[in-house]
């Protein structure tokens, strides 16, 4: 279920990068031209705990997340199966109790695959996780993230709002001529933003 746009104004949205030992979470407001920061953190279960106690951890300290700031929608990073078996089933069960958390909250969740979450931000797909790093501080200036995991899970968001922020605020909008306005102020809007990043960088 798509989750309510509140205040009319802007889009609130949960980035997820999901992890065991550490799981990012990163929430922006989108309002069609301007990607605002509200909030990022880890998520960081103690190494101490057994497998099941932290999934606990990560539940419920996502559970809160939402409760406190309230997205409307979320966005997690795919994750694809690697070599090692018991490490992709521990992930992805870790995966299973975090995308519960918004779930619960009848929070739609969108997943995206790292290259297309890279080449929203970069313009490439296989960009590095400092490259990743640059841009999301020219997406929120005056915001320090130094944590890998906070900083992918803003990326995420950001991804989001470049991809689903259209079709959102269309679903919110009554008025025919309302939704080809916000279509338009939206599409540019995101487009102005990754190009001036681009610029700033380059002229650096």
């Amino acid at each position: 279920m798509l989750g309510k746009v509140t205040k009319g104004d802007y889009i609130r949205i949960l980035g997820l990068d999901p992890g065991l030992r550490r799981a990012g979470w990163g929430i922006v407001d989108y309002d069609g031209s301007n990607i605002r920061h509200v909030a990022h953190g880890t998520i960081t279960p103690s190494h101490k705990l057994d497998l099941a106690e932290r999934l606990v951890v990560l539940h419920q300290d996502l559970l809160k997340i939402v409760e406190d700031f309230k997205p409307v929608t979320a966005a997690a990073e795919e994750t694809f199966v690697n070599k090692n078996g018991a490490s992709t089933l521990k992930l992805g069960l870790a995966r299973g109790v975090l995308l519960l958390a918004p779930a619960l909250s009848n929070i739609a969740i969108t997943e995206y695959a790292p290259n297309r979450i890279k080449k929203s931000l970069v313009g490439v797909g296989h960009a590095s996780k400092d490259q990743i790093k640059i841009m999301v501080g020219k997406f929120l200036p005056r915001i320090n993230v130094t944590s890998a995991d906070s900083a992918d899970a803003l990326a995420v968001a950001i991804c989001h709002a470049h991809y689903q922020g259209v079709d959102l605020r269309l679903r919110s909008a009554n008025d025919k001529n309302l939704r080809r306005k916000s279509t338009k102020t939206i599409s540019n809007g995101m487009n102005e933003l990754i190009n001036r990043a681009l610029i700033k960088e380059a002229l650096r």
